[in-house]
């Protein structure tokens, strides 16, 4: 008795409709009143893959529970998909890189260290992140491709510099939503506070800083990156205040100091990066 029931393949057909071959049946339109339905319902991604999906489903004689299976999977699939894309683009990355662009073995990072912290494991356990090093050493690269890795997992995440979250909780005190814009981004599985220690911080920095730390204490996840230690905060911002912070931050936290030349000096002087000049 031959197994009817689709492949891996024909699950995945509906999204390579261009490479259909001459044994593939042609797709026929849906039916009006199910593509009404389809609509109303906001199955988008089940709607376009359902022509190409039933039309297989047919010529194959398909279980219709494996119909079911196929279209609805086309919908989460999408969804997931979608749901990504919005997540990464709340994110505001400032640059985009991943880890398809980095190079674990010019790292000052242990290897041991950067395979654990990829895991995402502590951020399921609501641990910080500080890595502190020299300028041009990777430590944005690496904290950024595990936010984007972080997105892929389906959690939420927050990126920001010291100044602009000095600007957002700035903003909020002029109509008084400090308390609300706070909880807001304490939504995010993983908040990143990047280039710490980069320029002065004032008593705003500082306390925009803190009013963060204090509400994910615990509960969320926070990585920073700055060229100096957090224990060398309090010279930079007031010595209070950054002492109430960087207890809270580094009280359940992975502290990383990297080491060695900038990466993109390197690079300068190598001559990467440009293209050579012509007469």
């Amino acid at each position: 008795m031959t197994d009817s029931s689709p492949t891996t393949a024909a699950v995945r057909a509906p999204r390579s409709r261009s490479r259909r071959t001459d044994q593939t049946p042609t797709a026929a339109p849906l039916p009006a009143d199910l593509d009404a339905l389809l609509r109303r319902m906001r199955f988008p991604y089940l709607r376009a893959a359902a022509p190409d999906v039933l039309a297989t489903a047919r010529a194959q004689r398909w279980d219709p529970a494996e119909v079911l299976r196929v279209l609805l999977t086309e919908e989460v699939l999408g969804r997931d998909t979608a749901g990504r894309r919005t997540r990464r683009k709340a994110a505001n990355f400032p640059t985009g890189k991943t880890f398809a662009s980095w190079r674990p073995d010019d790292s000052g990072i242990p290897a041991a260290t950067q395979h654990g912290l990829t895991t995402l494991e502590w951020i399921s356990r609501a641990e910080n992140l500080a890595i502190a090093g020299p300028s041009g050493t990777g430590k944005s690269h690496f904290v950024e491709a595990l936010a984007h890795t972080a997105i892929d997992h389906d959690m939420r995440v927050a990126w920001f510099t010291l100044e602009t979250l000095t600007s957002t909780v700035g903003r909020a005190k002029a109509d008084g939503s400090v308390a609300r814009t706070v909880a807001r981004i304490c939504r995010a599985d993983l908040i990143i506070v990047d280039d710490i220690g980069m320029l002065p911080a004032g008593a705003d920095a500082a306390e925009a800083f803190y009013r963060v730390v204090d509400a994910a204490y615990e509960r969320r996840s926070i990585a920073v990156t700055s060229n100096i230690h957090p224990s060398g905060f309090d010279t930079i911002m007031p010595k209070t205040i950054a002492t109430a912070t960087v207890d809270r931050l580094l009280h359940h936290a992975h502290v990383i100091t990297t080491k060695g030349d900038s990466h993109r000096l390197q690079q300068a002087l190598a001559g990467h990066g440009v293209q050579a000049l012509t007469s």
